[in-house]
């Protein structure tokens, strides 16, 4: 070192000098700048990160509008006597609500034992857990600790409910942040108690189960607050991951993850050493294998032909009565914990069930009719459907006549396996395909109370069901009602409106249509002078065309209308074909049933129930009423009422009815011990065969025929009579019995027998009921008589019966004689043609083209 005054001097010079200062000075300035800078990105970064997490924050739904509870409830059907029948549930709504006070404290403390040991100190947020898990994530690099709340996965799973789509870190972090904000505003507002309530009725607890009371019918058969401390720890560990510890098919891992929550309730003084020992010794996974196979032998996930109907049906009124869009209505129904309190009388409904299921109520020949329906991806990749329509064109061409129907379910698979195999020859692949092959001929019923309007039972089908919302024959399909119809089209108006009564006459003769087309009575013979009573019984077709023709159609088409039909066709542009043709059901043609579409077995069974209901039509409903989740009433389910025909009327035509059933072309339908009236129908090529009939209870409609429409040989014409006697018979054990009741503005009088009048000597005579303002009061003036009148008689015993003995021709009351005039299931015309021959279905001259229809093909009806 030179410390010399000339080196001092030097350096003193070179401090003090211009440039020196000017660098020093650089270098403490950027120091300076620095610093600030970095102060500066500091606010910024804060000011940001504050920023933003207060847009986070305030981005976050407002506490005052969320809700805690589960988002699914499942819907559960309860019949007429309050049992329940049915539980409908979407995929994530398998839900059973119950409160707190019904879940065991042993499961709430092992809940909150193993996922949340702090839940009842902390605010929301498991501040300890946080940095339990975040120093577990820096030492190890394992981020699989939770530190999520029993509250913070409330909110993820009833809040933030589109967690699951979550495909970025930020929007993770994102609902992380709010979910925290929102569980301390959640506990500032909410105890304890309920947010565990409603925790554990919304966690998924495997098997399809949501919340602890669903997961106890699954796993143990049992109610929630009959588990034992062992059954309550094994639905504990299932939270964690429904899948990996569900005790069904991962019991071993179960088994572990039981272990372990013992354990934690023991650590945390939940329970004793000797309850964590006698709660690991308990064998629960027996218990819960045989609980399995209870469930899997007494529930059956199909819905019946009932349950098919009433979910259309509520849905439908959700819609029209509460404004719902589809899928919202849909989606209350399987979600919303609907309460439906149902029409279904369960005892009638398992009878119906059971004779249907019965193979000796069939006829012994059975075949069996395919329906299939195949989609595949052709080697293009084109998607690419094939239905029965075109399976069966594919082998008409090898056999004109080949028709879906076969001796048995594997005769019908060759031909599947056939013609799937010429599909697949070009390298297509199949996506789906259903096969099913039901037994014919078939048959549908519906049994409903007159007097409230309630379907009491229906089924749509006999064979098995193998699935839920298939083909309804009682509601869905529509055939042809044959001469049932002639009650409700014909005979109502005449009687009620138009000043005819019971002894009113026609002449049974030959007849023509107004275009020349014959009107044929089922034995091709005729029987002169008949009163309506003598047609009705013996269901004779020349009588009612020509009783429609004075009706006028269109006052017969407007009846049926009144009678609840929603299928026929009033001459509109609804009822235009494909090929323009407009086709009206207001035709003579509609006496004998020939009409348009069809009609509903529900809705043909409906119309008898008004007559029955002394001439009320109520509209066939299935369900009482519906209550919310809440317990409220969401819809009320009043039976629209209206009065179709006059009380006297309703009678006059129950008592002809008797004599059908008595002594007409229904005398297999008798119940030995209850009254019947009701009426047959067939169609002229044996295509549909019914029988509605009614005792002082019930109405009952039952059809018989194939699907495909074809002709039910000889020995299938009676087993549809059998079925409703059978069932009815045993609807009706211990009822007491009684009689239809005849109401005061009806009085019997003693008439001749061919005018109608009031008789004089040389009269034949018979006694019928009148309504008062219908009774005749002039003298028969056909028959010799002399000075003395006939004494005719006013008879007001109602509980004398109508002599109503003649001398006409009965050999259509046979049961035996199945024979039909009634015409085949095509629609005719006001002449009797074929409605597919292309015309104006509004009567006029046939216009097939060829004019040479012949007798067979009118539509006229035997029984």
């Amino acid at each position: 070192m030179n410390y010399g005054k000339k080196s001092t001097a030097k350096k003193r010079t070179a401090l003090i000098s211009r440039s020196s200062m000017m660098g020093k000075r650089a270098r403490v300035s950027f120091i300076r700048v620095l610093f600030v800078s970095l102060i500066a990105l500091c606010i910024a970064v804060t000011c940001l990160g504050v920023g933003s997490f207060r847009g986070v924050i305030d981005t976050a739904p407002d506490v005052n509008d969320i809700d805690i509870m589960p988002l699914g409830y499942a819907t559960f059907l309860y019949d007429d006597a309050g049992n329940q029948i049915r539980k409908l549930a979407a995929p994530d709504s398998n839900r059973l609500p119950v409160t707190l006070d019904q879940i065991p404290v042993d499961l709430q403390h092992a809940v909150v034992a193993i996922e949340d040991e702090r839940f009842y100190e902390h605010n929301g947020i498991d501040v300890k857990g946080i940095l339990r898990a975040g120093m577990k994530a820096l030492t190890t690099g394992d981020f699989s600790e939770g530190a999520s709340t029993i509250t913070q996965q409330l909110l993820k799973n009833n809040v933030f409910t589109n967690w699951t789509s979550e495909s970025t870190q930020l929007e993770r972090f994102t609902r992380k942040i709010q979910e925290q904000y929102l569980a301390v505003q959640v506990e500032k507002k909410t105890d304890k108690d309920t947010i565990l309530e409603n925790y554990l009725n919304t966690i998924n607890l495997g098997a399809g189960s949501y919340g602890v009371q669903a997961a106890a019918r699954q796993y143990f058969d049992k109610d929630v607050w009959d588990l034992n401390l062992s059954e309550c720890v094994t639905l504990a560990g299932i939270t964690q991951n429904p899948t990996k510890f569900n005790p069904i098919i991962n019991p071993d891992s179960n088994r572990k993850r039981r272990k372990e929550v013992l354990q934690h309730m023991l650590d945390q003084n939940y329970i004793t050493q000797d309850q964590y020992d006698e709660a690991l010794a308990d064998d629960v996974y027996s218990r819960i294998q045989a609980a399995q196979e209870k469930n899997s032998s007494t529930e059956n996930t199909v819905y019946t032909y009932f349950e098919d109907e009433l979910t259309d049906q509520i849905i439908n009124d959700l819609m029209n009565i509460k404004g719902y869009t589809k899928k919202q209505a849909t989606n209350l129904l399987y979600s919303g914990g609907l309460k439906v309190y149902t029409t279904q009388d369960s005892k009638i409904q398992n009878i119906l069930d059971e004779e249907y299921a019965d193979p000796s109520n069939y006829p012994d020949t059975v075949q069996y009719e395919l329906d299939y329906a195949l989609t595949v991806t052709d080697p293009d990749g084109n998607q690419v459907n094939y239905s029965k329509e075109m399976l069966q064109l594919y082998f008409q061409n090898e056999d004109p006549d080949f028709d879906l129907l076969f001796d048995s379910p594997e005769d019908g698979q060759t031909y599947v396996d056939k013609y799937k195999a010429s599909i697949l020859a070009n390298g297509s692949k199949v996506l789906a395909e259903r096969v099913n092959f039901a037994p014919q001929p078939q048959s549908s019923m519906s049994v409903i109370d007159q007097h409230t309007g309630y379907v009491k039972a229906l089924i749509g089908g006999r064979g098995e069901k193998t699935a839920s919302l298939t083909l309804n024959r009682a509601t869905d399909t529509t055939r042809q009602p044959g001469s049932t119809f002639k009650i409700v089209s014909t005979y109502a108006p005449a009687l009620n409106e138009k000043g005819m009564t019971l002894a009113t006459t026609f002449e049974d003769e030959p007849y023509e249509y107004p275009d020349g087309s014959p009107v044929n009575n089922a034995t091709r013979s005729y029987n002169g002078t008949t009163t309506i009573r003598t047609a009705i019984q013996n269901s004779i077709n020349v009588v009612a065309v020509k009783c429609l023709e004075k009706v006028t159609p269109d006052l017969g088409l407007k009846y049926l209308d009144n009678f609840g039909f929603t299928t026929l066709a009033h001459g509109t542009e609804a009822d235009k074909d494909a090929n323009g043709n407009v086709w009206s059901d207001a035709n003579l043609a509609t006496a004998l049933g020939g009409i348009t579409r069809g009609v509903t077995n529900v809705e043909l069974c409906a119309s008898y129930a008004a007559i029955a209901n002394g001439g009320n039509y109520i509209k066939p409903i299935y369900y009482t009423k519906i209550l919310d989740h809440n317990g409220n009433v969401l819809i009320e389910n009043t039976a629209a009422e209206r009065s179709v025909i006059k009380e006297s009327t309703a009678f006059l035509l129950t008592s002809a009815m008797e004599d059908v059933v008595k002594q007409g072309t229904g005398t297999a339908c008798q119940l030995d011990n209850m009254p019947v009236a009701g009426k047959t129908g067939t169609t002229e090529a044996y295509n549909d065969l019914w029988f509605v009939g009614y005792t002082p209870y019930y109405t009952c409609a039952v059809w018989s025929g194939y699907d495909n429409n074809e002709k039910l040989p000889d020995y299938a014409r009676n087993f549809h009579k059998a079925l409703w006697k059978k069932v009815m018979t045993r609807i009706h054990e211990g009822l007491p019995s009684k009689e239809f009741e005849k109401p005061a503005s009806v009085e019997k009088l003693s008439v001749c027998e061919e005018t109608g009048l009031l008789p004089r000597a040389g009269c034949p005579v018979i006694t019928e009921y009148f309504d008062v303002g219908t009774m005749p009061t002039e003298y028969c003036d056909q028959h010799f008589y002399d000075s003395d009148d006939y004494d005719y008689n006013y008879d007001t015993d109602s509980s004398d019966q109508t002599d109503n003995t003649t001398d006409t021709d009965n050999s259509e009351s046979s049961d035996n004689r199945d024979t039909d005039n009634s015409g085949d299931s095509n629609n005719t015309d006001d002449n009797g043609n074929s409605g597919d021959d292309g015309t104006d279905n509004t009567g006029g001259s046939d216009d097939n083209g060829d004019g040479n229809e012949d007798d067979s093909s009118y539509q006229v009806d035997y029984y």
